[in-house]
């Protein structure tokens, strides 16, 4: 047992007592009491100088009340002082008796917030999930005399006192109707407390006025006779209908209204396909006839070769509340890959709301709406959900929407997760979870008011999920009951949300029988009109133009391409580089690091070559200073994968930390560099997402190898790779991905180029292997300060970090730019040479080492710095400093089937130009990119070597 001087109770420290005892959730409080007050009977030298006091005042208190009754204070329950053992007062017998029963009421209220989610009703199709035994009060021992036993209740809100069968009604009223509630893992009392207030003292029941009761009718019947026109109307179409779960509509009307009269003024949307359509014409408000024209498909010849479905396709629009409050909308276009758009969407709020000088929180909502067996089946959920409260990537909490169709495909839940709820991977956050009954709109009323507020007041996310059901299987054409026959017995005999919601109202009067068939003929006659306006072969189609802060940028081919000056002011790079190698008076970095920077400032005045580092934090440095927002995020790249960045300085006294780059920021400029999270997809995927809304800046991500790159393939095929081709978006984003042969085994030595290649087309995507630290300061301020906006593709340096030959001189910052092929500009005789090796990235140095060890000047080395869009201009200009038919041979340290070899045999075939006959020089064909052995790789590499000098 604890001792009196070890224990603490709540409101006490060291074991005394501070004002009223209180009982917490645990019944051990009280118990514990008790077990004082004995030991202080027996001998007040039993307890401390403060509990002696406490019980003595009690022992001197005659007039105690001969009641038990309870007195609250702001935790749900609180006790008198205990009464005196002398006469007026309650007998010792008695006072546990009532502390029992107390006690034991605790844990009956204490379980039902616990597990009354359990007994609530939020299947529309009624199947029961059990009946725990903790939540009946026979449990705790009470019987039928006990139920009509008085209880104080002031912390339920209303009356002062009630019985045990009240309390407990009232507790099923709260916990266990339309709405069930999981929030006691959540650590902070103060929220759990927040919580419980809110729901106890209401029932967790919404009041709505008439207004708003007819606004829930008109937008249920809105959805359901969208769903029912199309089915109608193009009999065996694919649409992936929200039938069944029409509530969505409300649903988001309710959170977007309430979230644009509160502030916000961005809200966007992340979604899958279904009950995208509804959400499309219902919510985004884009037009009936523009959808209608996509069923009908009469503009096949606009669409050859590009184009998504339609019910992937975004949108954006303007929305303006009932008190003319006005907010941006922007539903993002998603592929199939249903959970993948969360990171996405996170990182456009991000970018939208960084505009603004008000935290993201004030600002701007994400609405998140999953499937259930995507939110519990795929771990870019997780991914995502871990983001949600990290500085680079909060957002002030998104609003999380589970459209619970209780099946996944053909999958039983059963079949499909381990956990009670497809939400539970949510339980990893301390916030709420709100299951709701999709059949009862009043109710989810009621969890979008209180999820908002919660989310206003905690800025954290929040999960509802709302039980619904699907009415025809994976799409319309599918037959659902060939698996879930019983299911969907159930189904069809099911009246619609908007019906029973009509039923309720008119037997509430709050409608009448007229009003509603009003309501219905309004929205059918205008579905009517627009489905004949698509069908006219005059039919004008909209065409979204680029606006906003994208005006002026565009895509297109590389012809389209603008040319920007990339040099800098010889003076500008000494500010610059200054500003960079300096911190403030009183800080102290680690001893190596002020080397370090000692080295950079000498660089910055012309006395030292510039290293690849220096180069790439000098073209970081000038582009913030020039105004532009600069975003870098990746595993570890405040100090760099290769300890060789250090853009953020620690002291090593007190761990403060210095970023020098925002420094050199205008006012209120966008500067940050953040360690991401182990993880891949959720990080890229939030930074192409950024980058979708940030034109003008600098978004970086860096994976900490490129070897992990792969982790994020749904992003790079999904989205990176062809998001101008199918949904016609542009996006500036750079992947950073160190890439190179260097012995460390077949996980960090290839960012997977060929990968990228095969991606490549229609000038989709930049793709680079560089080799000075010049061309990286170049290429980066290029990728920034180009109106054409395509993603960039970096083969990043490990070794090359630190390898004295890889520098480059103050000059070509002043006066370069950059090259997509770099000529051999020491030979000095081209009609000499025998033969070009051409290549790109690290290898070019082994190569200019053995021909310096060889003396063979008759071999030219060229560079193909930029791999796609292929400069062919450039190419052939340089081949044609070289005596026709020269061989060329391709030298790469992937092996065949990987890097650039198959790419350019592609391309150019047996000869470049037709007048350079090719070949190409590469380790053989593998299925692991590279060996496990430092030795063997030092062998193979030896052997290019000489394939690639060899007189055959």
């Amino acid at each position: 047992m604890a001792t009196i001087d070890s224990y603490q109770t709540n409101g006490a420290a060291d074991g005394a007592p501070e004002g009223d005892f209180h009982i917490e959730d645990n019944a051990q409080s009280l118990l514990f009491m008790e077990t004082l007050y004995e030991q202080f009977l027996k001998s007040p030298e039993n307890v401390s100088p403060d509990w002696r006091a406490y019980f003595s005042k009690l022992e001197e208190d005659n007039r105690a009340e001969a009641s038990a009754s309870l007195r609250p204070v702001h935790k749900p329950f609180t006790i008198f002082n205990p009464p005196s053992m002398s006469d007026g007062g309650l007998r010792r017998p008695q006072r546990l008796e009532v502390a029992g029963r107390q006690e034991r009421l605790d844990q009956l209220i204490r379980n039902y917030r616990v597990r009354g989610h359990i007994l609530s009703e939020v299947d529309p199709l009624g199947k029961k999930r059990g009946n725990p035994p903790e939540l009946k009060p026979e449990f705790y021992g009470f019987t039928e005399e006990d139920m009509d036993r008085r209880f104080s209740t002031s912390w339920m809100g209303g009356p002062e006192v009630r019985t045990l069968r009240q309390i407990v009604q009232w507790l099923k009223t709260t916990y266990c109707r339309s709405i069930g509630v999981q929030f006691m893992h959540i650590d902070s009392l103060r929220v759990r407390e927040w919580l419980q207030t809110r729901m106890e003292t209401t029932g967790n029941r919404i009041k709505l006025a008439r207004e708003e009761q007819v606004r829930i009718l008109t937008r249920l019947s809105d959805a359901v006779l969208f769903e029912e026109f199309v089915q109608k109307k193009f009999i065996g179409e694919k649409s992936f209908s929200l039938e069944g779960a029409e509530s969505l509509i409300p649903l988001l009307d309710m959170a977007i209204e309430k979230a644009t009269d509160e502030g916000s003024r961005e809200i966007v949307i992340g979604m899958a396909h279904r009950g995208r359509l509804n959400v499309l014409a219902n919510i985004m408000h884009k037009s009936y006839r523009q959808i209608f024209r996509e069923f009908v498909d009469a503009d096949p010849e606009l669409h050859i070769g590009r184009g998504d479905v339609k019910y992937h396709l975004g949108f954006s629009s303007n929305w303006e509340t009932m008190k003319g409050n006005k907010a941006h909308m922007s539903l993002c276009f998603n592929p199939s890959h249903l959970e993948f758009i969360n990171p996405v969407a996170l990182g456009r709020l991000r970018a939208k709301t960084d505009r603004h000088s008000a935290p993201p929180m004030n600002q701007g909502l994400t609405i998140l709406i999953h499937g259930d067996a995507a939110f519990a089946g795929e771990g870019i959920v997780q991914e995502t959900l871990n983001l949600s409260e990290l500085p680079g990537y909060a957002v002030g909490g998104a609003l999380h929407v589970i459209v619970n169709n209780q099946i996944g495909f053909t999958t039983t839940k059963e079949q499909s997760r381990s956990c009670t709820y497809a939400t539970d991977v949510a339980k990893m956050l301390q916030i709420p979870i709100f299951h709701v009954n999709g059949e009862d709109p009043e109710a989810v009323a009621q969890v979008v008011n209180l999820a908002l507020d919660f989310r206003k007041k905690f800025h954290r996310d929040v999960v509802i999920d709302m039980y619904c059901f699907r009415k025809h299987g994976h799409n319309e054409s599918d037959e659902p009951e060939f698996t879930q026959p019983l299911m969907y017995k159930d189904i069809k005999q099911h009246p619609t949300v908007f019906q029973r919601y009509f039923d309720h109202l008119i037997g509430m009067r709050g409608i009448t029988q007229d009003e509603g068939q009003a309501i219905v003929e309004e929205r059918r006659q205008v579905l009517e009109k627009e489905l004949a306006m698509a069908k006219q072969d005059r039919y004008i189609r909209c065409i979204e133009h680029y606006g906003g802060y994208w005006y002026g940028y565009h895509g297109g081919s590389v012809a389209e391409a603008d040319s920007v000056v990339t040099q800098v002011d010889r003076n500008e790079l000494n500010r610059v580089m200054d500003v960079l190698t300096d911190y403030p008076e009183g800080f102290t970095p680690h001893r190596k690091l002020v080397r370090l920077l000692e080295q950079r400032r000498e660089m910055g005045q012309g006395k030292r070559p510039f290293d690849w580092s220096a180069a790439e934090l000098l073209a970081f440095g000038t582009i913030v200073a020039e105004g532009r927002p600069f975003r870098m995020t990746g595993q570890d790249v405040e100090r760099g994968t290769f300890s060789q960045r250090h853009a953020v300085l620690h002291d090593v006294n007190d761990g403060a930390y210095h970023c020098a780059l925002r420094k050199l920021a205008p006012w209120n400029n966008i500067v940050e560099i953040h360690n991401s999270p182990l993880s891949e997809a959720g990080v890229l995927g939030y930074e192409y997402g950024y980058s979708l809304d940030c034109p003008e800046g600098m978004i970086i991500w860096e994976a900490q190898f490129g070897d992990f790159c792969n982790a994020a393939q749904v992003i790079i095929d999904q989205f990176i790779a062809s998001t101008e081709d199918k949904w016609d978006r542009y996006s500036g984003l750079v992947m950073m991905l160190p890439h190179s042969f260097e012995g460390q085994g077949p996980e960090h030595s290839s960012a997977r180029l060929e990968r990228f290649l095969m991606l490549a087309a229609e000038d989709n995507i930049q793709i680079t292997n560089l080799t000075t630290p010049a061309q990286h300061f170049h290429c980066l301020r290029r990728q920034v300060f180009r109106k054409w906006k395509k993603p960039l593709i970096m083969m990043t340096p490990k070794s090359l970090l630190r390898l004295p030959q890889c520098v480059s001189d103050f000059e070509e910052f002043v006066n370069g730019t950059f090259h997509p092929v770099l000529d051999d500009l020491t030979i000095q005789d081209p009609q000499a040479v025998t033969r070009i090796l051409l290549c790109s990235g690290k290898i070019y140095y082994d190569l200019l080492a053995a021909r310096e060890d060889l003396d063979r000047h008759d071999v030219a080395i060229v560079r193909l710095e930029e791999l796609y869009p292929l400069p062919y201009v450039r190419l052939q200009q340089v081949f044609a400093r070289y005596p026709s038919g020269t061989e060329v041979r391709w030298v790469q340290e992937e092996p065949e089937n990987m890097g650039a070899s198959r790419f350019l045999k592609a391309h150019f075939g047996q000869s470049f130009f037709d007048e350079y006959p090719f070949r190409s020089i590469e380790r053989h064909a593998s299925a692991s990119p590279a060996t496990g052995s430092k030795k063997s790789h030092q062998l193979e590499q030896a052997s290019l070597i000489e394939a690639a000098f060899a007189r055959y």
